[in-house]
């Protein structure tokens, strides 16, 4: 059995977990840590839980946001009409944390998308991010949590100096050991756009 799910149990019954969930299910603006950085998430089709979170980092909206999920049976509804199978057996050839383009179905909206005709999408093996969605019954946004041109916070202290008293929610956890944030590839190329 690998380490993830050991990991996992460890806080599938977290009141503070569980509390976060509720809160991004809710409409609400949650920290929580990820593969490589603490992140800031939202239910991606409320748009002014997306709008805040785009105004927490000072972000510009054409920037667009990552979606991420448990599984991919979640993420199905952005999925409608690529091949899902295939996109499985890509991310199955992956050993790192890797965000996919996929086209964009319109399921997400411009505030997510950044207006492109792709959408970011990766299934997340973070214990914590994974149960937080999971908890939640939807996928979340998943974006760096940090002001625009600072360093993304790499721990629950650099997360509270620049969002303190201004999420509604903070997940339990710590960051995975991957040292760069998820490589992402485009899935219809293959191509990698960043690095991992």
């Amino acid at each position: 059995m690998s380490a993830a799910p050991i990991k996992q149990r460890a806080y599938s019954g977290s009141p503070y977990l569980a509390q976060a969930a509720r809160v991004a299910a809710a409409g609400g603006v949650v920290g929580y840590p990820t593969e490589a950085v603490w992140g800031l998430g939202c239910d991606p089709r409320n748009a002014t839980a997306v709008q805040r979170v785009i105004e927490l980092k000072r972000r510009l909206p054409e920037k667009g946001m990552i979606v991420i999920s448990h599984n991919w049976q979640a993420l199905m509804p952005a999925l409608q009409g690529i091949d899902t199978e295939a996109l499985k057996a890509a991310a199955a050839t992956v050993s790192r944390p890797t965000t996919w383009l996929v086209p964009n179905n319109g399921y997400y909206s411009d505030w997510v998308t950044g207006g492109r005709d792709t959408l970011a999408v990766r299934v997340t093996s973070h214990p914590v991010a994974s149960l937080l969605c999971a908890l939640a019954g939807r996928p979340l946004v998943s974006t760096s949590a940090n002001p625009a041109a600072l360093p993304p916070a790499r721990n629950r202290c650099k997360l509270l100096c620049y969002f303190a008293g201004q999420l509604d929610a903070i997940a339990p956890g710590q960051i995975g050991r991957a040292a760069r944030p998820s490589e992402i590839r485009d899935f219809a190329s293959g191509a990698v756009l960043r690095a991992g």
